[in-house]
């Protein structure tokens, strides 16, 4: 098939426009996406039926059809009459098809108006002609230019309630300019309507004859929204690698952005390797050239390492490669963020299994943009924060291109998504800093001192008896001319970690450094003997990410909180009871006991000099250290 062909087939196909209806609540958004479907001709006759007996049941349009819950399917929506999910509604027009994401007005589900918007190349921000420009206004407008969408309908909504006056509509229109005029919108397109009776939806309405702009229909089907990607640097995102036998070996994926053609140079942007476009194949047969949009499969002139994650780019057009950027941040889970903890991340194709947000910038105020000190983000709060990837990652910065731009953070434990990000820019790139070589390692040195160097980490409640175990260990293991290194949670915070307090934030970096500092002892050829009570397996378990598989040795000095309270050994449960002490591990912060420990001490009944044989011995069968 010719190159002219294969372009009659793309034109002849309708494309797609991704929009958005947000507002404050009771703004008539649903109401509006109901009349859209119902005036394209897009709900069947059992569908009318349906909506007719609703309408009766849950209607608040009196005797009339209420359009509004063709989309609000959820039981409590219907009976609150508002919209708490993101409700998605495909229809076609014969010009264009349309995918509308309806997304929730109340504050509490930021993150629901988040993730609508997140893929939409518009939004249609309905503001109640009685009530003209509100906070939820500005908020879901913010939002909507946080996440990189430029082209606005300033939909002034229930215009009939105001007998259709053109004075209102001005005072209205000119509110919301001024305070969107930072906002970075490319194109602001007011339309004065009435969802529910049908002004300015589909046709020009007779009510607004001072009206001269297009109505909403007209505007949506003829916006240019594709233009945009095409005129964008070449990005393909490798999804997967194609090698069905010895002889072909191709990179499966969707053009992000761009287009590339037979014959042109490209380069992996993680690797710099360059080549060659040698075939551009899809399963109804080659093309001459691909763009934004195209599933494609690309074969190169050369054999190169390419996985699933790399982007392919052009070599005059390289995306960013850096292990740590700035990034604005949408966190989306009960459970707060904390600097420091460990997280999955997924750029675009691009899994990074480990990673962290380094630090909290600021946070914002979504309803008056101010920036506010923060240690945390919790659910539906948004920060501008510093983040760190284990693997350099490739990437351009969100505003250039959503689609290469974005990433989302996973609870590494229970697969959660639990943030969306968008990245601002680099802030140190993965090619400035390399590793030094280094002539004598780890091996070489634990082997002078003839042992296996390792993590011994000992962790329980406050009372335990943690540090006395781990004293009694290091003088066995020192009797038995091994080279340890002890460290202990209270003698840390004397000096590397004194500018810390015992706040959740504060308690994740702890762990943190201390990982660090102990993966250097260890690295020196030693044991690093650690006794901290270490609450959170997410932290515990990022030490143990920080080395080789084997070398990080869980000791759970399992104590129950009754005998923990019972001996109180420096004063502190009594303390932490009558409120003296705040975020005490057991009373008002939580211990997450270990899952699978590689040694297990149940502390009753037990003396702590017969625990630490038990615990020499478990070492001695690991092949840390010899029996003597």
């Amino acid at each position: 098939m010719d190159t002219d062909a294969i372009k009659g087939l793309g034109t002849a196909e309708k494309d797609q426009l991704r929009f958005i209806t947000c507002g404050s609540v009771d703004d008539g958004k649903s109401t509006l996406i109901g009349r859209l479907l119902h005036d394209s001709k897009m709900i069947y006759e059992d569908q009318m039926q349906a909506l007719a007996r609703d309408s009766v049941k849950h209607g608040t349009t009196g005797n009339d059809i209420d359009f509004a819950l063709l989309v609000d399917g959820l039981e409590a929506e219907r009976e609150q009459g508002i919209t708490i999910d993101v409700a998605y509604r495909f229809f076609n027009t014969p010009r264009r098809s349309f995918m509308v994401a309806d997304t929730p007005g109340h504050e509490q589900y930021t993150r629901n108006m988040a993730t609508g918007a997140s893929n939409a190349q518009l939004a249609v921000i309905l503001i109640d002609a009685r009530k003209g420009v509100l906070v939820q206004t500005k908020r879901h407008s913010f939002i909507c230019s946080l996440l990189g969408i430029r082209h606005v309908v300033v939909a002034v909504n229930k215009i009939d309630l105001v007998d259709y006056r053109k004075e209102v509509f001005d005072r209205i229109v000119g509110d919301y300019v001024a305070f969107a005029s930072t906002l970075g919108f490319t194109s602001i397109v007011p339309i004065p309507m009435s969802a529910r009776y049908g002004d300015n939806i589909i046709n020009r309405s007779g009510n607004t004859d001072w009206y001269h702009g297009p109505c909403l229909m007209d505007y949506l089907e003829s916006i240019d929204i594709e233009s945009e990607m095409q005129g964008l640097p070449f990005r393909f995102p490798v999804q997967w690698v194609n090698r069905p036998n010895l002889d072909f070996r191709g990179y499966a994926g969707t053009v992000a952005s761009g287009h590339i053609a037979v014959g042109d140079e490209i380069v992996v942007a993680a690797s710099g390797r360059n080549s060659r476009v040698k075939r551009i194949a899809t399963y109804d047969g080659d093309l001459a050239q691909a763009e934004a949009g195209d599933a494609v499969t690309i074969t190169l002139a050369d054999e190169i390492d390419i996985g699933r994650g790399d982007i392919l780019a052009r070599p005059t057009e390289r995306p960013e490669v850096a292990d740590q950027f700035a990034a604005h941040l949408i966190w989306m889970d009960q459970e707060a963020m904390v600097p420091g903890r460990s997280y999955a991340f997924r750029i675009g194709t691009q899994s990074i299994a480990t990673g962290s947000v380094t630090h909290i910038k600021h946070k914002i105020d979504v309803n008056t943009r101010e920036h506010l000190a923060a240690t945390t983000l919790g659910l539906n709060e948004i920060g501008f924060c510093n983040v760190a990837t284990a693997l350099p990652v490739s990437f351009d910065a969100y505003e250039v291109n959503r689609r290469t731009g974005s990433f989302i953070m996973i609870d590494r434990y229970t697969n959660r998504t639990v943030g969306a990000g968008l990245i601002t820019f680099p802030l140190r790139r993965a090619t400035n800093i390399a590793w030094q070589p280094l002539s004598v390692g780890k091996a070489e040195r634990a082997e002078l001192k003839h042992q296996k160097p390792c993590i011994l980490w000992f962790t329980g409640l406050s009372g335990a008896g943690k540090s006395t175990i781990a004293n009694i260990v290091d003088q066995k293991l020192f009797a038995m001319s091994r080279h340890t290194m002890l460290l202990d949670g209270d003698n840390v915070r004397h000096g590397l970690n004194r500018d810390l307090g015992f706040t959740e934030a504060d308690r994740v970096e702890n762990i943190r450094r201390v990982g660090e500092v102990a993966k250097l002892i260890m690295d020196a050829g030693l044991i690093a003997i650690c006794s901290f009570i270490s609450p959170y397996r997410a932290e515990r378990d990022m030490v143990r990410g920080l080395v080789e598989e084997g070398e990080f040795i869980e000791v759970f000095v399992d104590t129950p909180i009754e005998e923990c309270v019972r001996r109180d050994p420096k004063g502190l449960y009594s303390k932490a009871k009558s409120g003296k002490i705040k975020n005490f591990t057991g009373i008002d912060a939580p211990y997450e006991a270990p899952t699978g420990p590689e040694i297990h001490l149940k502390t009753i009944a037990q003396q702590p000099a017969q625990l630490a044989d038990d615990v020499v011995k478990a070492l001695i069968e690991r092949g840390v250290i010899a029996a003597i």
